[in-house]
């Protein structure tokens, strides 16, 4: 299993250097989940939950100070500034090298030294890439378990390669002060250390599936992007499949894994997942973009994932679920805010302290996740691992705005659609930050994950544009548009389908649209409101009105935001330039 010289040498440096008590090689088996686990809960490192009603259900804590990605200590370290660009905190890489080589100087003594081979994507698939993390975590490696194909698969597929992504991590002493988290895209290397939260630790998600690969993406002509993939099935049993981008609160996950309204679901239309987060693109033999979901597992947040909101992604959790900062009940369960049960009259919060209703704290840190097996999705489609992906019929972009955007508009062209996605932004929320309504832009939704100088991700898009024969149309959609009393008018949730048609249909020639300065929009009567009480096509005519001082000055916003980036492509200024003629401002 472990004969590639390639990394057993490099594992051999890393041993060097972090100098662990032993070193144990992860082949993936039952037999080793069963042993790691044991282990995990007889040193506190993990919980056991009650078996009878969470099967293979494990809980964690960090630290109090270790809750969440760390966006300012997370670097794009190559050999020249230009090359992470503006949007990027970045280091030299020699740089970089030293400083966290001191870091990792005997930082896994008296540890054991897991070494995870694992794939991102479907074995033995064009798409796929290997990856190996070295960790001094059982944590790390029961949820790289669930999250990616682990162990001696992966070995298997790299054979005598030396292509894979060297992750390296330790726990280090968790100190917020040491922590950093350095991705080096030249080397094709990650460095992680002082921190044992997932999102800064699992190597395969965001260090390795956005921004490593995004900049493998653009060296080799394919995307990675931060897009769920869904599939809609109609009642003839047709399949189409679209990728959705989305900022923060602006429901990815549900959207992910959406249940079509009762009516709609009676006459044979279903949804299917395919990814919730991360979608790997390449263009296919039949001249169309196909995509994968490199990952095999979700890491969710837990708070607000209900009966209601998402029944898919909660009943995904019933079993071989990794819990992390919610809270335990009595009755080893877990429980965390607006999860659509009354809280317990005792818990034990995310902190380890007794918790009761009123008292004044979160009894789940805000952040606290899920790690679950995509499989176990209701929702799941069956060709979520078909090696080849599924083809993909239309991209869409979404924000949180208030009175902008429309409900829905389809991009003119490919450009256009790519100018949409470049200016895409969300407005923040009161439990976000306490500001409302501050405009974010968050490009493609790949703000913090772009790999390498944003101007040539934009120019990357723009490429793939010309070399894809049947691009897929482009689209920007706004569940979030509110009334002059501030609240929402579309119901949103599974409602969202009947956009999601809208856009399918406009695909497929079978309707027309209107078309004014920001796009195409549908015409009121095309969106299906079958069984929407609440909804006439008077409310839709709302949903869909342009307000041109508004979009003034959006414009002048989206200028002030572009003018920040050094190696826009004129594509993008060209697009800026024509949306300012149509709008005759």
């Amino acid at each position: 299993m472990y004969n590639n010289i390639h990394v057993k040498n490099w594992v051999e440096e890393v041993a060097k250097l972090t100098q662990p008590a032993e070193i144990v090689w992860c082949d993936g088996s039952e037999e080793e989940r069963e042993r790691l686990t044991k282990e995990a809960i007889s040193t506190g490192e993990m919980i056991e939950l009650n078996q009878e009603e969470l099967p293979g259900c494990l809980y964690h804590r960090t630290a109090e100070n270790d809750v969440a990605r760390v966006e300012h200590l997370t670097f794009i370290c190559t050999t020249e500034k230009d090359d992470a660009g503006p949007t990027n905190n970045w280091m030299e890489k020699t740089l970089a090298y030293a400083k966290l080589g001191t870091l990792f100087n005997g930082a896994m003594k008296g540890r054991t030294m897991y070494v995870i081979p694992y794939i991102m994507g479907p074995a033995f698939s064009s798409f796929s890439k290997v990856g190996i993390e070295v960790t001094d975590s059982i944590y790390v490696v029961l949820n790289m378990r669930i999250m990616t194909r682990m162990g001696k698969i992966a070995m298997d597929m790299l054979g005598d390669s030396p292509n894979f992504v060297r992750g390296l991590h330790s726990k280090g002493t968790v100190d917020p002060e040491k922590r950093m988290i350095c991705h080096f895209p030249e080397d094709n290397a990650i460095w992680s250390i002082n921190s044992a939260y997932g999102g800064n630790v699992l190597l395969g998600k965001k260090c390795f599936a956005l921004r490593i690969a995004s900049y493998l993406g653009r060296k080799e002509g394919w995307m990675a992007e931060h897009m769920l993939i869904l599939g809609i099935e109609n009642p003839k049993g047709e399949i189409k499949y679209v990728t959705a981008a989305f900022p923060s609160a602006c429901g990815k996950t549900n959207l992910a894994m959406m249940v079509p309204p009762e009516s709609f679901a009676k006459e044979g239309y279903k949804v299917w997942t395919v990814g919730d987060d991360i979608a790997w693109l390449r263009i296919g033999e039949d001249g169309r973009l196909w995509a994968v979901n490199p990952e095999a597992g979700f890491f969710g947040v837990a708070p607000g994932t209900s009966m209601k909101s998402n029944p898919n992604a909660l009943l995904t959790t019933k079993k071989n679920t990794i819990f992390t900062n919610v809270a335990l009940t009595e009755n080893k369960t877990v429980w965390w805010e607006n999860m659509g049960v009354e809280a317990p009259d005792k818990l034990i919060d995310w902190k380890g302290n007794e918790w009761t209703p009123g008292c004044g704290t979160k009894a789940a840190h805000p952040n606290s996740r899920f790690t679950a097996p995509a499989c176990q999705c209701p929702s799941i489609s069956s060709e979520w691992e078909n090696p080849a992906g599924v083809p993909i019929s239309a991209m869409i972009f979404g924000g949180r705005r208030a009175k902008v955007a429309p409900l829905v508009y389809q991009s003119f062209s490919w450009n256009h659609g790519v100018f949409v996605g470049a200016t895409m932004a969300s407005e923040t929320t009161a439990a976000a930050t306490g500001a409302v309504g501050v405009v974010r832009r968050d490009p493609m939704a790949m703000l913090p994950f772009i790999g390498y100088n944003v101007g040539d991700y934009f120019a990357h898009w723009i490429e793939m544009g010309k070399k894809i024969p049947n691009p897929p149309a482009i689209f920007n959609v706004n569940w979030f548009r509110t009334d002059d009393n501030g609240k929402f008018i579309w119901p949103g949730f599974g409602d969202n389908l009947r956009v999601i048609l809208w856009i399918l249909k406009r695909v497929a020639g079978e309707v027309d649209a209107v078309e004014t300065p920001i796009g195409y929009l549908p015409k009121p009567e095309d969106i299906d409101l079958t069984g929407l009480d609440d909804i006439n096509i008077d409310t839709i005519k709302e949903l869909l009105s342009i307000d041109k001082e508004t979009w003034a000055q959006e414009v002048k916003e989206q200028k002030e935001f572009l003018s920040k980036f050094d190696r826009l492509p004129a594509e993008i200024k060209d697009e800026y330039e024509a949306l300012v003629k149509r709008l005759g401002l």
